[in-house]
């Protein structure tokens, strides 16, 4: 890993017919295991964000994901120890499957009002309110 370059993650708020948000647990054995997250993951060297993303759904929760369901929401900056994130996070409301936890042990469909009482990563929780926004 190259300390000096900041770490690109990208993450979904996938949204259902009723206004809900689908969070997973990150697992056990990875940094903050227990907490709930917007499912996603780092951008591969030479990778897009928006390939990215649909790369970790369809890993992650077993769907499909056209780039142009995915729209730019928001983004957040967060230091993890010696690197430097950037979370970028898209609205998804369109995709084929049905999610599934094929790597996290739970996930959960929340109305955004409810995310805030979820134990979640630092960068995620002051994204609730700009997604409320948006929804």
């Amino acid at each position: 890993m190259d300390k000096g370059k900041p770490l690109i993650v990208v993450a979904a708020a996938l949204i259902d017919g009723d206004g809900r948000i689908l969070v997973q647990q990150r697992p056990q054995g990875k940094a903050m295991a227990g907490l709930w997250e917007f499912p996603g993951g780092k951008v591969e060297e030479g990778e897009l964000p928006e390939a990215a993303l649909i790369r970790e759904l369809h890993e992650e929760l077993g769907i499909d994901v056209q780039q142009a369901c995915l729209a730019p929401a928001c983004f957040a900056s967060e230091s993890l120890g010696e690197r430097h994130m950037i979370l970028l996070v898209y609205i998804c409301r369109k995709w084929r499957g049905i999610p599934q936890a094929l790597e996290a042990p739970a996930i959960k469909w929340l109305r955004p009002l409810d995310l805030h009482a979820l134990d979640m990563p630092p960068a995620d929780k002051p994204l609730i309110g700009l997604l409320d926004a948006l929804i």
